[in-house]
């Protein structure tokens, strides 16, 4: 039977020092005797020193080196043992209770190795998290959408998500994984650096037969956006590099179909920025796809060596179903 104490929070953190102090204590007063783990890429600020000297309970791992997101977490649980582990943002204040739920999900079901809680956003307290929302899924071309979440439209938290389902990926700002399972999947693709990781990651334990759920009598807040926000050109490069690359790893079938039908929307996407002058935009799509080339072969190998399994989109275009049939919810 698992236990809080069974449990490592692991904290990404670069550079994070003012979000370490603004949310590290909400951390610590409410998840128990959970094991509490700050894992640093290479900061040069004074955060590591300033978590050594006010938060004292806190284990440090330093990494010798900024990876993102992907690297650095696997870097640092290479020396985590605890059976369970959290995956947590910096920017997240947590709440009282917030761990019963995950704990008694993973007890009761010894099938489910990955969670999300319920993510609202920390400056509007009553709507979803644009990161994650209520859970993720993907449509037939990898376009990744949540529950709570379509594109720009963020639903209001009206208890319509509190319930524990079935969902394709967990958001990486909360990603609760068995220990086991993150190493048999050899944790993160290193080559991310940041962005779609988590989708990658979620989408190969489902073709493992894994199963990922959402609880919705967990919650938590997350600010988003601290370290690359959406008007950063830096994040849709990764996101539009790192999706086509997900897709193609881990599709089951008709590759090529899907491939050209998703960089012809992305091409659609990236003329839409062009026709507004965005041109650093236009720029991070038209790069991600010259990336994605140049990625082929390794891409391929990958491909070669993971296991397909059909099932994992529910509608064929969330493009289609949200722009031209103008559903705006899920």
């Amino acid at each position: 039977m698992l236990k809080t104490k069974d449990l490592a929070i692991v904290i990404l953190n670069w550079n994070g020092k003012d979000l370490l102090e603004q949310f590290l204590p909400s951390v610590l007063t409410y998840s128990d005797d959970a094991v509490i783990y700050l894992a640093d890429n290479a900061s040069t600020d004074n955060s590591v020193a300033f978590v050594a000297k006010h938060f004292p309970s806190v284990k440090i791992i330093k990494n010798t080196s900024n990876g993102g997101y992907a690297k650095g977490y696997n870097d640092a649980l290479k020396s985590v043992n605890e059976p369970l582990l959290c995956l947590l943002n910096s920017d997240i204040e947590v709440t009282e209770n917030w761990l019963q739920p995950i704990i008694s999900e993973f007890n009761t079901n010894a099938d489910t190795a990955i969670i999300q809680p319920k993510i609202l956003d920390y400056k509007n307290k009553t709507h979803f998290e644009y990161a994650g929302a209520a859970g993720g899924f993907l449509d037939k071309y990898g376009y990744p959408y949540c529950r709570g979440r379509l594109f720009d439209t963020i639903e209001k938290d009206k208890g319509q998500y509190n319930t524990t389902e079935t969902i394709f990926w967990a958001s990486g700002a909360c990603l609760f994984i068995r220990n086991t399972v993150f190493k048999t999947l050899n944790g993160f693709d290193a080559s991310y650096f940041a962005h779609m990781e988590e989708i990658d990651l979620c989408w190969r334990a489902f073709n493992k037969n894994y199963i990922t759920k959402y609880v919705g009598s967990s919650t938590i807040y997350h600010v988003g956006g601290a370290t690359l926000n959406s008007a950063n050109p830096k994040k849709t490069y990764l996101n539009f590099r790192n999706s086509l690359a997900t897709l193609f790893k881990n599709t089951d079938a008709n590759l090529a179909g899907r491939v050209i039908t998703r960089m012809l929307l992305d091409g659609i996407a990236a003329a839409r920025f062009l026709l507004q002058l965005k041109l650093a935009f236009f720029f991070a799509i038209f790069k991600a796809h010259l990336v994605f080339y140049r990625n082929l072969p390794r891409l391929l190998k990958q491909r070669k060596h993971l296991p397909k399994r059909s099932g994992y989109y529910k509608i064929n275009s969330i493009v289609w179903y949200y722009f031209i049939k103008k559903n705006k919810t899920f």
